[in-house]
């Protein structure tokens, strides 16, 4: 085991951000290292940080850039100059030996104070295509850490390593499809559809389904086995979409959210999801085919980018919200549901399109700059 040392994670803000940060929290944990996390003031941040009291967490009072020209602006700078001052004051006590941040403006602040502290320090981009906050915190970065090999066109000139997007821990590991099923009250043979829409977007992809459900009523697979659905509705709508499958006849286990995910991919034959990277990074890890809506109003239309990785690779089809037609997006699905084998190049497509082992290989990255 290596030299116990102190790192720096910014990991705060969103999902997309907080989870594969922690993954590579927990990774250099494990390897016997002490990890300060740096969050934002959202609840997310601390609802998700219950459940690791092992790391110390300091919150930044940092917001998303408006436009120059906008009278949010100048509070934009005085938050900036604050999260700054902040992380000079914690690198001179905490001493980290590297810093990490996992992107979005909540990592601009603690990578710029380490450069300026002389602290090795790294982003981290999960998306097909850098945001704006990355594309500048990346000036200060000694290496550009990838999730998919597509975005080094927003990095030229950069250093980059493709790491894949980290994966976190507790996430757990694959179940056989009977106990999977079980777990959500089941049929442990049916033919199983898992549609998410992740904390953002929802909306767009309940209301298909809902749209889509009296088109999926009589499916039968080969077997003659009809179809039946775990569907995560996000805050909002899981009351309307159970009502909705009821009415259809198509039995299904509807939440907002469910916090073992494990279940909830290991019961699944495909997945219909937002094209968020941690999502794409949990379903690459479980090699799942998948049909993905990327949400429509994605900062620079990332996750149109990220959807079409993952559909160049052979691993998903890709639907656009706007031009989703109820009757077409449920024949689509029948159509890869009734042919197994397709399912099976796509899922392998989906496993081998990310780099496997990617919270082991960011640590791998900040050992190696400790050393």
């Amino acid at each position: 085991m290596a030299v116990p040392k102190q790192f720096v994670i910014a990991c705060g803000g969103t999902g997309g951000h907080l989870f594969p940060g922690l993954a590579v929290a927990e990774e250099l944990h494990r390897r016997g290292h002490e990890v300060l996390l740096l969050v934002s003031e959202k609840e997310i941040d601390a609802v998700a940080l219950r459940d690791h009291p092992q790391f110390r967490r300091e919150k930044l009072p940092s917001i998303g850039m408006p436009a120059v020209l906008s009278p949010a602006f100048p509070r934009f700078l005085k938050r900036s100059w604050e999260s700054f001052s902040t992380c000079r004051q914690l690198y001179s006590r905490y001493r980290p030996v590297a810093v990490l941040g996992m992107g979005g403006f909540t990592s601009a602040a603690p990578l710029l104070a380490a450069r300026t502290a002389r602290i090795p320090c790294f982003l981290h981009e999960s998306n097909a295509i850098a945001g704006r906050a990355n594309r500048l915190a990346a000036r200060w970065a000694d290496r550009v850490l990838l999730g998919i090999k597509d975005c080094e066109a927003s990095f030229a000139g950069r250093a980059c390593t493709v790491t894949g997007t980290p994966v976190r821990r507790d996430l757990g590991a694959p179940l056989s499809k009977a106990e999977a099923r079980a777990a959500f009250g089941l049929d442990p043979g049916r033919p199983t559809l898992l549609v998410m829409g992740g904390s953002q977007g929802a909306a767009g992809i309940n209301q298909l389904l809902f749209r889509s459900a009296p088109h999926l009523r009589d499916f039968r697979d080969a077997g003659g086995r009809p179809l039946q659905v775990i569907h995560l509705t996000g805050d909002r709508d899981d009351n309307l979409a159970a009502i909705n499958y009821q009415r259809e006849g198509i039995p299904a286990h509807v939440a907002a959210f469910h916090h073992r995910m494990a279940e909830a991919y290991s019961a699944a034959d495909l997945v219909v999801s937002r094209a968020g990277a941690a999502s794409l990074g949990e379903i690459s890890q479980f090699g799942l085919p998948s049909l993905l809506i990327p949400f429509p109003f994605a900062a620079d239309r990332h996750q149109h980018r990220n959807a079409e990785a993952f559909r160049d690779a052979g691993a998903a089809e890709m639907i656009e919200e706007k031009e989703a037609d109820p009757a077409a997006f449920a024949l689509l699905i029948r159509n890869l549901l009734e042919d197994a084998r397709r399912r099976e190049r796509m899922a392998a497509a989906a496993a081998s399109v990310l780099p496997r082992g990617a919270a082991s290989l960011v640590a791998d990255v900040l050992e190696e700059a400790a050393r």
